[in-house]
């Protein structure tokens, strides 16, 4: 089979493709053939060994000095289950599933092996990129929203970083969950933003964040209102949210409470090191747990119509390096999506009769 694999930290063009034997699932485990999985931010860092601030050398001397010990990246994957453990009774072969495998890493690969509990079935009418959609992101912002916020109907919800895999999710969730949404995004993506449902949106090029603490007039502020948008300068954004969430990494704890109300929650979850060790009380940062009961909400969610993953699906494996670019550039869209074997390709991705 083939994989993706990174052998020394640098740019997009440091990841290789290489043959590799299928793996061997051990108990409590699936082989599963690989047809989408997700290029994200994290695999961006763990590629270019380029950190959030403070965390450089605590990373690396988790994850590698010279290159990541884990060469094979990927987590957030889609597949059909090709073989199963010894003990493994809730799946059967030939399942269609998704997850995501958390720091086990290894999904940039044609075939792949993962714990039972970080796989769910996918629903009947959802495509394997739009689980992978669904899945990177969405867990973020589930657990942010709904655990650790408690997002209830009529809270004003700030998402800043909108467009991204975590932000255009938390988008769509916050409007599930009864919210009034004001998403901050650049002006290229503002009209993807209101599509997502967001009530007002704010283009960070004209109103920098840091603006809406005064409650003064955003000239950056579009209000919408159904199908139909409509560009309000001096508009007047909310001056203070119940929630705030930043996916980019430029609110801090200082201003993320300038921004709320006295019993908001901040969620930082582009947080450097100063701002992770910060995080009490009502600011909150860290990463979501991976838990296959949320896979299959969120998935449920999608096959319902009620989620809609945003995906930028550049190819196969052999276009990675590709979708690392994209995912690199700081401007991608939703979730970046490699889809190493199709779902008519197990044959030839196995090489005939290694299975």
């Amino acid at each position: 089979m083939q994989v993706a694999i990174v052998r020394k930290y640098g740019g997009p063009e440091v990841v290789e493709l290489a043959k590799a034997e299928v793996p061997t699932p051990k108990p409590g485990e699936l082989l599963v053939r690989v047809t989408a999985v997700a290029v994200t931010a994290g695999d961006n860092r763990l590629r270019s060994g380029v950190f959030p601030k403070g965390f450089g050398p605590i990373a690396k001397l988790g994850v590698g000095f010279r290159g990541p010990r884990k060469s094979v990246l990927g987590i957030a994957y889609a597949g059909v289950v090709e073989r199963l453990g010894e003990g493994v009774t809730e799946f059967a072969e030939g399942d269609r599933v998704a997850g995501v495998n958390g720091k086990t890493l290894g999904m940039h690969a044609e075939y792949a092996t993962v714990p039972v509990s970080r796989a769910t079935k996918i629903p009947e009418g959802v495509a394997p990129a739009q689980a992978v959609g669904a899945l990177f992101g969405g867990t973020t912002a589930l657990f942010f929203l709904r655990d650790k916020a408690r997002v209830q109907p009529g809270h004003r919800v700030l998402v800043n970083g909108a467009a991204g895999s975590v932000g255009s999710a938390a988008v769509q969730l916050a409007k599930l969950f009864g919210a009034h949404v004001t998403a901050v995004t650049s002006g290229q993506n503002e009209e993807f933003v209101k599509r997502l449902g967001a009530d007002e949106v704010i283009n960070y090029e004209y109103t920098p964040v840091e603006s809406l603490c005064s409650g003064a007039a955003v000239s950056g502020a579009h209000t919408v209102s159904g199908a139909d948008t409509d560009s309000l300068p001096g508009e007047q954004a909310p001056s203070k949210f119940d929630v705030v969430l930043d996916t980019v990494g430029n609110i801090d704890r200082k201003l993320g409470l300038a921004l709320a109300t006295n019993a908001a929650v901040v969620v930082l979850i582009a947080a450097d090191l100063a701002g992770t060790l910060g995080a009490r009380g009502r600011v909150v940062a860290g990463v979501a747990p991976e838990r296959a009961a949320d896979f299959a909400y969120l998935l449920r969610l999608v096959a319902d119509g009620q989620f809609d993953p945003v995906v930028t699906s550049v190819g196969g494996l052999e276009q990675i390096e590709e979708a690392h670019r994209v995912a690199a550039s700081g401007h991608k869209v939703g979730n970046v999506v490699v889809e190493p074997c199709s779902e008519m390709a197990a044959t030839k991705a196995a090489g005939g009769s290694a299975l």
